[in-house]
This record gives structure tokens, sequence and C-alpha cells, in this order.
């Protein structure tokens, strides 16, 4: 398969001390990779350097062959790029619909961003029956339905998620993980997801990518790490 997302040696620090050290896997295209691990592992600064926020003091990032290197947040973006940070970041002044506009400002097309707003509110049901409703009128869930679906209204080739089961009520959690899954299979999307919620990530992932204090300890279809007792009790927490 081809590499949507390929990282290679990727050492990354915060103050001079290193938090990711060598890191290196890749991204098949059209697929959901799990990255787990616990706290400090290393998930956040990696997704943040893949999107631009943090600039590694050596290694790539390649996106579809790409060099990043010295491509801004912004061009990542239009180039095929979205993250979808920890903490659903909503702007909770904005409507429900006010909100999924901002993720296809840059698009050209108003007829394409109408269409990307109406599959959304199919995506996500909930959305479409508040679409009037402020940000800080909404439940948990229903934020972080609102933060992903903003992101896929761009149609980006490649969707980073951080925790996005942080708080979630498990229903919720699993109709997101569906949603995403359906998502790569019908439409070719690419998901790098960041979770603690394990079992949940594993269930819908191809493959798991487990961190260990920066590091890559294994990185195996998701099947086989779900299985492999040694990798649970000591990296995986379930």
């Amino acid at each position: 398969m081809t590499a949507a997302l390929a990282l290679r040696g990727l050492v990354v620090g915060h103050g001079g001390a290193p938090v990711l050290h060598g890191v290196s896997f890749e991204v098949d295209e059209g697929s959901v990779v799990a990255l787990v691990g616990g706290n400090g592992a290393g998930k956040t600064t990696l997704l943040r350097t893949v999107s631009g926020l943090l600039t590694p003091t050596a290694g790539t990032v390649h996106l579809h062959g790409r060099d990043l290197a010295r491509v801004g947040v912004e061009d990542r973006v239009r180039a095929g790029l979205a993250q979808v940070p920890e903490g659903r970041g909503v702007i909770t002044e904005l409507t429900i619909e006010e909100n999924l506009r901002l993720g296809g400002l840059w698009r050209g097309d108003p007829a394409d961003l109408r269409a990307a707003l109406a599959e959304m509110e199919e995506l996500f049901e909930p959305l479409a029956r508040r679409r009037t409703s402020l940000g800080h009128q909404l439940s948990g869930g229903e934020r972080q339905m609102l933060a992903i679906a903003r992101a896929l209204v761009a149609r980006p080739r490649v969707l980073l998620l951080d925790e996005p089961s942080l708080g979630l009520a498990p229903l919720v959690v699993a109709q997101i993980m569906r949603v995403l899954r359906e998502l790569c299979d019908r439409t070719g999307l690419t998901v790098l997801l960041a979770e603690q919620n394990v079992a949940g990530a594993l269930s819908v992932a191809d493959r798991g990518v487990v961190l260990g204090l920066g590091e890559v300890v294994a990185d195996r279809p998701a099947a086989a790490l779900a299985q492999d007792e040694t990798l649970r009790h000591a990296y995986l927490g379930f």
C-alpha cells in the first residue's frame, strides 16, 4: 500500500529536553492507525509535529511523498492535513453551523461547501438537529462530534485526532469510532488516532503503534497488539 504519512527518525523536544527519540513509522492511505501509550509517551508531541505546530530537531515528515520540512501550518491544511486537538476546540460563542463553515473557509466553491456541510449533518445526526445551537449549549459528545466534523468539512486526506474519546460516554465513543471507520472505508480518508482508550482505538484500527517514553515500542496489526498480553500489561493498561 501507498503511505499517506511517513515519519522518519523524528527527534522533538521541549525546552531542550527530547520528547521523541528517533520515531519512525508509516500510515497507509485509507487506513486507521492507533497511536497508543500512557501519559508522557509523546503522542500529542508527535501529532503537533506532523501538523507543523512543533519543529523537529531531526527527522522528516512526508505527506503523500511531499517533505513538510518547510511547509507551514496553513499550507499543510491546503495539502490535505487536518488535526482535531485534545480538548474539543469548539468556538462556544458560535452556532454549530457557523463552526462548521469555519472549517471550509478556504474552499472557493460555495456548492462544494454546502455539500460538505450536508455530509457532516448526515454523518453526525445530533448536529443536524441542533445546527442553530451555540457551542456552549452542547454536551461533551456533541462538541467532539462538531470538532471532528469541522475538520472534515475541509475534506482532508489525512486526519489527526488527539484523544477524541476523553471524558465521553462509551456509546458516544462507539459512534465516533464507527463514523471514522466508515469514512476510511468509503472515502479513503487516512486517520492517525492518538488514544488512551486503547481497546476502543484498536477495535477500529488497522494497525497500532505503541509509544513508550518517546520511542516506538511496537508497530503491529491492531488485532495482534490487542492480544499481546505482555504489551497490554506493560504499556496499554488493559
